[in-house]
Formats: C-alpha cells, sequence, structure tokens
C-alpha cells in the first residue's frame, strides 16, 4: 500500500509539474497564433502546402511561440503576482524556480530554431527569431514599461504568424503574406485595449502605463473605435486584392458589422461589460476571420 501510495504521488506530482509548465506556454494564445500561420501556409499555394513545410513549420512556430511565451512568464513574474487575473499563474505560487522557467524557454527557443533552419528554410528562422525576440525582449521589456503605444508598436511581433507560414512554405515573402499581418497589426489595439480598460485598475497598480492608465478611459475608448474602423478598412483589401472572393468579403463584412457596434456602444459608454465582452468576441473574429479566408481559398465565388 505504502509503495503504491508513493508510486500515485510521483505520478500526481509529475502531472502537476507538466501542467505548470506546459501553462507556461499560454497554451489558448499559442494555439491561435499557430492557427493563424497553418492558414498563411494554405493561402500561399493553389492546391495543398507541401507535407514537409506543414508539419515542420508549424511545429518550429509553435515551439517559438511558447518560448515567447514562457519567457514573458519570467519577465513579468512580479507583476503578474499583483495582478488578479495573473497572480495564479505558475510563477507567483512559486511552482518552480524562475531559472527553470528559462531554461525551459530556452530549449523550446533553440528547437524551434533548428527545426526552422534544418527543416524549413532560414527566411522563416530569421523571421521567427526576430518576431521571438520582438515580443519576448522588446516589448515585454521595454515597450511594455516605457510607453502607452507599447500594444500597437509592440503588435508587430504578434502579427507575424501568418507572414512565417508563408515563407515556411514559399521561401519568400509576398503582398498577399503582408495584407494577413496588417489585419493582424490593426486587430490587436482593440483587442488589448479593452483589457486594459478592464483591468486599468490593476495596471496602474503595477505601474504599466496602458492607455487607459496614462490618457483615460474616454480616450481610449475613442481609439479603440478609430483602430475597429481602420480594421474594418484592411479586412476589405484581401478581397479588392483578388486574394480573397465574395464568400469571404461577406463574412468578414458580417464580422466587422458587430465588432464596429460594440466598439460604438463602447464609445458612448453605455455598458460596463463592454470592454471584457469586445476583448472575448476579438479573439473569436479573429478566429472567424482565418477560417474564412481559408474555406474562401478552397471554395472560391468570385464575379
Amino acid at each position: 500500500m505504502r509503495d503504491d501510495a508513493q508510486v500515485l504521488g510521483q505520478e500526481n506530482t509529475f502531472a502537476t509539474r507538466a501542467r505548470d509548465f506546459l501553462a507556461l506556454t499560454k497554451p489558448r494564445v499559442v494555439a491561435l497564433i499557430v492557427f493563424t500561420a497553418v492558414v498563411g501556409m494554405f493561402l500561399a499555394v493553389p492546391a495543398w502546402p507541401p507535407l514537409g513545410a506543414l508539419l515542420w513549420g508549424t511545429v518550429g512556430i509553435g515551439l517559438a511561440s511558447a518560448s515567447a511565451a514562457a519567457i514573458n512568464h519570467v519577465l513579468d513574474a512580479r507583476i503578474d503576482a499583483e495582478m488578479a487575473r495573473t497572480r495564479h499563474r505558475p510563477l507567483p505560487q512559486g511552482a518552480f524556480p524562475e531559472s527553470h522557467a528559462l531554461a525551459f524557454a530556452f530549449v523550446l527557443g533553440a528547437a524551434s530554431m533548428l527545426i526552422l533552419a534544418l527543416l524549413v528554410n532560414a527566411l522563416t528562422a530569421v523571421l521567427t527569431f526576430f518576431s521571438l525576440i520582438g515580443y519576448a525582449v522588446l516589448y515585454t521589456v521595454w515597450l511594455k514599461r516605457a510607453t502607452p503605444q507599447n500594444i500597437v508598436i509592440g503588435g508587430a511581433a504578434g502579427a507575424a504568424p501568418p507572414v512565417l507560414g508563408w515563407t515556411a512554405v514559399t521561401g519568400q515573402l509576398h503582398p498577399d503574406a503582408l495584407l494577413l499581418f496588417l489585419i493582424i497589426f490593426a486587430w490587436t489595439p482593440p483587442h488589448f485595449w479593452a483589457l486594459a480598460i478592464a483591468r486599468r485598475d490593476e495596471y496602474a497598480r503595477v505601474e504599466i502605463p496602458m492607455l487607459p492608465v496614462t490618457h483615460g478611459i474616454p480616450y481610449t475608448r475613442q481609439f479603440i473605435w478609430y483602430y475597429t474602423v481602420l480594421m474594418t478598412v484592411i479586412t476589405v483589401l484581401p478581397f479588392l486584392s483578388g486574394m480573397a472572393g465574395l464568400l469571404y468579403l461577406g463574412g468578414v463584412l458580417l464580422l466587422d458589422g458587430i465588432f464596429l457596434r460594440m466598439a460604438w456602444r463602447l464609445l458612448r459608454g453605455d455598458d460596463d461589460s463592454l470592454p471584457m465582452g469586445i476583448f472575448r468576441y476579438s479573439i473569436q473574429y479573429l478566429t472567424l476571420l482565418f477560417a474564412l479566408l481559408l474555406v474562401d481559398h478552397y471554395l472560391p465565388f468570385r464575379f
């Protein structure tokens, strides 16, 4: 009985530790990143992307995203411990030392670079490396704490995955890939600023200069509206450029209409629950938009 209990205890400890390390990678965020990258792979070719590029590109980009997330956990451990949204993360809870988390992130990042450089192509490896550094170091260490435009400037790293997917398959950049980049780039400020409004007091307490903290909530509402309008214009460009057809256009206009309505209501300030509502919808929005692009690519309906 004692041996069985010890084995069970070891299994439980291992499972708990595995869950904690998995939590470091922000799996939900990484899943969305990988999905947009995979859609970029499919959009890059008229038929089916090469299996090797699809498989190893997905693994490499996913590992790099997980590495960046783990580094973010380490660098933000202090402020995470003071914010209700993040205080239950592994490092604030003392699940393991920060050195273990950094080693884990390094292994993931090194594996990503090796896979992309050796099994995909050098361009994707280089672009992925700069995206990782841009998010994990430039944004987290400097921009996040230096300017209320942190999300706008740092959004370039978060907008890279579909471009990485595209280059993984083709080995080159293309204007259509840059359109995918622009969509996510314009989507990022409304997405994060809505969350920042909902968590304004927490960001203020840890001295992170998010826009609602430095310029106030009414000002931030205005800029969420401006960027939502900009995003709507940009999301029509794939249709205007011939990259996507009527199926995409009809679907994205519906998605944009819902987003615009929510952003307009937020601008008027008539519902305190709207910031988190916009934040949650924005995740669904981006997922559905890229799904529309993918379906439209294989079921084209054009004039």
